[in-house]
Order: C-alpha cells, then structure tokens, then sequence
C-alpha cells in the first residue's frame, strides 16, 4: 500500500472550475446586472444558471422581439444594465427590431449569444447566421468568445462599455466550443462603475461666458440628462433665465411644473413655444443627439451659436456646426456651469422671461378638451386625475398618442418615469417595453398609450404581464386600422389605394380577458373616469388592465398638424 504525502500548506490550490453559463451568471451578478430576460434554449443555459444566483432576477419572455422591447424598457426605468440572452439564428434575428431600439436610445443593453462550432460554419450548419455582422452597425461593441480563457474578460468588458460607453448595446457571442467546457473561476471584482469626468475648466469658462452674453439662451435636455446624476437642471434655468425644452427621451430631466419647462422639442413642441425656439440666440444642448423629429418645426438650431454637453466625441457633428463642444459627463457639465454663473450672473433680456410665462399660459389652453372633441385628452387627464405623476408612463408613437408627447396635455412630476421609443419608433414596442418598464420599477402603477395597430403587433405580450402579475395599464387608442397611413393617404386622393381599415375581430377588451386580464370599452367621460379607477385598483393587485377608447381620425395632435402630416 502507497502512502500519500500531504501537500504543503503552501502548496497552490488546484484552481476551481464551474460550467459556462455558471460562470457568465456569477460574472454578471458580480459586475452589478440584476435583470437577465429571454427564452429558455433547448439546452440549459444562462437563464437556467442565472436562477440559481441569488442577485439575479430572471424573466421569461415568450418572444425574443418582445424580451428585446423589454430589455430597453427595464434599462430605462431601472437606469442599470440589463443582459438579454438569446441563441443563434431565428432567435437573434427575431430580437433585431426591439435591439434597433435599444441602440437609437443608447441604453445599457448587453446581449449574450450562442454560436455554432467553428468547424461547421460554412458548412450547412443548423441555425447559422453571421450575427456580427448584422449587429454591428447597433452595437458599441461586439466580441466573440471562442476560448474558455476569455470568457470572464469579455463578460465583464460587454457590461462596462455597456454602461459607461454612451452607454450603448453590447453583444458577445459564445461557441458552443465554449459552453461545454468548465470555466476557471476567478476572484470577484465588483460592480462595474461608470467612470465620471467633467470637461477642461478653460472649456466651461468660454462656454459659461458666452451663455452669460446670451439675451435668450434656450436650453435643450436630452436622453444624457437622464442618466446624469445631478437635480440642478432647473437652477441652471433659472440663473439663465433660460426656457428648457426635452426630447422625448430626455422627458424627466426637469419637473415639468417647473416654471421653466415647455415641454418637447421639435414635432412635439406643444404651440406657441415654437417662438420661443426661433428667437433663441443661444442654444445649450445636453446630452442630445439632436435627431431630426428634435429639429422639425423651427429654425435657430441652423444658424444660433451651439453649447454642445456630451459624452460621445462623434455628438458634435451629428446634427450640425457647435460653436463650443463640451466633451465629458453630462450632469458634472450642469453642475461646473451652474457654479459659474452663479458666481457672475448672465445678462438675459428681462423681456425674455416673460414671454416664457406668456408661452406657458398660452400651451395650457391645449389641455381643455371634453371627450365628444378629443377622447385621447380626455383620457389622459383622466389618468392624471387618478394615477398622479408617481407612474412610469410607456409611450408608442401613433398617429394619435403623440399627444401623450405634449405638454401640458399630460404633465410629469419628478418622480415619473418615462420609457419611449427611441428614433426607429417600431411599432409595437411598448407593450414589450411595458413588461420590462414594471418589472424595473413594481413600487409603481405602469401606464402604455398604444394604438391599436402595434397593440395588435405585441398582443402576446399580454400573457407575459399575466404570468409575472404586472399590473400593467393599457390604453388602446382604437381608429380602427393604420392612422398614419390613412392620413397621408386622405392627403392624395388620386389612388389607388391598399386599404387601411382593419376592424379586429375580437376587440382589445376582449382580447385581455382571453390571456387573463381585465378589459372595457370606454365610451364617454363616465364611463372613462370608472374605467380608470377599476384599472388602478387591478394594478395593485398584479393584475393587468386594457381599456379600448375609440378615436376619430380628427383627434390629432397638434405637432402633427404642426408639420403639415
């Protein structure tokens, strides 16, 4: 009998392996992700290993084009990085239209792929695509995994340039090389920080002058702001005398009852705040890519000097000339502007401050409407008068729920969350986003404004809200059939013309109680505030809610008539 000599304490230990998907969960969770979302693969995989980390939660998405509108959805509301695994082939292209999303809004978004075994490509491999190649022009960075050495390097790179790279989609993709194999485990490192860094003090000095010069400065907060960790947007206003306009995604950045706010900029712009924008002889521009619906409808952002905050160097060529870029985080920006001008005040025209104060009385007026004129408005108040601002509100981008776009029509506090579509504006994405936008932020009602076109496009989104009890609150603007279409097609008479009525079969209301949920038809002002009120209280208990509103084709919202549609 051989006796076994003991290793020296000293001796090194023999390095621990784990699975593969063991691994990329306990990376994720270490790098601070919290949300992994996607269908389960045939074989297990991250969602399975996922479930058993405890700082991880997972959610079951029954349609990779739904769990990609719900990733975006989630990293918006949640302001984290959001992982969405998906496999090779149908899978991942099935998730291409709510990634193009994710990508236009630059959210923290990282996608974890399989890949077929080296040896096949080319080959007549099952599922096959060449799935770099298709995302690439999304993605702020794409890697492929194909030796077990990498895999935590690259899993943790994908979420650090996820969150501070813009942020911006991330994709890896991992052979199926890769997923057989044990991993060695190495050391946490903790969770991923986006690094902060404010631009040269000689920049904002030049920049702080020229706004100190301006007579009416406009100021322009976008998607950036909302991931800026500063509240001074508002004092920065004031020290200005400055109106602030948001784009869509930057809709938060400041209160609006703010004295301040006027709403959106550009399509959305809520009249007669458009004269705000083409007297401006200044523009600060935070955290915006300036894109075209933010430029429709005036004309300063031509020919008016530009302020440009951004994180991004390639931001300051997109949209136009800037007279002073300001390379660096978008909230130490505000901040460092902020404390210079309230060391040297401006010199803005004091007739300029009450203009804004004539604009905003004037946009009021746009909110008074009863449900015979325009049911959309009337069931936004409704919503307001019930939910309050503490919501996260889901938007689409319909003929007819624009008007969710326009202030004052519907007015958000500092505690509203916002999720919208991003420049592609797919339609169909908010019930996808809705999913993610109440998992991220369940202390809080979620209400979706849709149209019944992309309602349709996502139904099945609706059996996802009832198997993890999202009391989600659906409003289906219902003109039965394709409202935008129908409108520029009434513009041309000459035809001929494919129809655009499409009248359901069964109604919306119907639609919901088939996959668990509570629905009605609303009809009148009556009806709407029962309707409203039965919804919020199934929303408390985790149950779903679709309420159907007939709208005439007449019920347009005022940037659309605006731009001439």
């Amino acid at each position: 009998m051989t006796a076994v000599t003991p290793a020296p304490d000293d001796a090194p230990a023999t390095p621990a392996l784990r699975g593969c998907w063991d691994t990329v969960a306990r990376t994720l969770a270490d790098a601070g992700v919290r949300m992994v979302l996607g269908l389960p693969s045939d074989d297990p995989g991250l969602l399975d290993a996922a479930t058993a980390v405890p700082e991880l939660r997972v959610g079951v998405i029954g349609d990779q084009r739904i769990a990609a509108c719900a990733a975006a959805g989630y990293a918006t509301a949640a302001r984290q990085p959001v992982v969405l695994a998906l496999n090779s082939g149908p899978s991942f292209a099935n998730a291409m239209a709510g990634l193009l999303e994710a990508s236009s809004l630059s959210l923290p978004v990282v996608v974890i792929t399989t890949r077929v075994p080296a040896e096949d490509i080319g080959r007549g491999a099952f599922q096959y695509l060449d799935q770099r190649r298709m995302v690439e022009s999304l993605a702020g960075w794409t890697h492929l995994v194909d030796t077990p050495e990498q895999l935590v390097w690259a899993v943790r790179r994908a979420v650090e340039l996820a969150v501070s790279d813009g942020p911006c989609l991330t994709v890896l993709e991992i052979t199926d090389d890769v997923t057989a194999r044990d991993v060695e485990q190495v050391p946490a490192a903790g969770p991923v920080r986006r690094p902060r860094s404010a631009p040269p003090s000689a920049e904002l000095d030049a920049a702080a002058a020229a706004l100190r010069a301006a007579r009416r400065p406009v100021v322009i907060a976008g998607g950036g702001t909302r991931w800026a960790d500063t509240g001074r947007l508002g004092t920065l206003a004031d020290l200005l005398g400055s109106p602030v306009f948001t784009t869509a995604s930057g809709r938060g950045a400041l209160d609006e009852h703010h004295r301040r706010a006027h709403g959106l900029v550009g399509l959305y712009t809520t009249p007669p705040a458009h004269d705000l924008l083409d007297d401006a002889d200044t523009l600060l521009v935070l955290g915006s890519r300036m894109e075209e619906t933010a430029r429709m409808g005036w004309r300063s952002w031509r020919g008016a000097p530009v302020i440009r905050a951004d994180t991004r160097p390639a931001a300051f060529s997109e949209a136009g000339p800037v007279a002073q870029p300001l390379l660096g985080d978008v909230g130490l920006t505000i901040d460092a502007l902020t404390d210079r001008l309230a060391a040297d005040l401006p010199r803005s025209d004091p007739d300029w401050t009450a203009r804004q104060d004539h604009v905003r009385a004037e946009q009021v007026k746009h909110t008074a409407a009863d449900f015979a004129d325009s049911p959309v408005r009337a069931v936004l108040r409704a919503a307001q008068r019930e939910l309050g601002t503490r919501i996260t509100l889901v938007q689409e981008n319909g003929l007819h729920d624009i008007w969710t776009y326009h202030f004052p029509v519907l007015r958000l506090g500092p505690d509203t969350t916002v999720v919208c579509p991003g420049e592609q504006t797919m339609m169909g994405f908010g019930l996808g986003a809705a999913v993610g936008a109440a998992l991220a932020r369940p202390d809080r009602p979620t209400l979706l404004v849709t149209g019944d076109s992309a309602f349709r496009m996502s139904v099945g989104a609706l059996d996802v809200l009832r198997r993890l009890d999202l009391g989600v609150i659906t409003v289906v603007l219902d003109n039965q059939g394709f409202g935008w279409p129908r409108r520029l097609r009434a513009a041309d008479p000459t035809g001929p013309h494919v129809s655009t009525a499409w009248e359901a079969a069964a109604p919306a209301e119907h639609t919901a109680e088939v996959f668990g949920g509570w629905g009605t038809a609303v009809h009148d002002t009556t009806a709407l505030d029962e309707a409203m009120g039965r919804a919020a209280e199934h929303a408390l208990k985790g149950r779903f809610s679709v309420l159907r509103v007939p709208v005439p084709d007449t019920d347009v919202p005022l940037g659309i008539r605006a731009a001439g549609y």
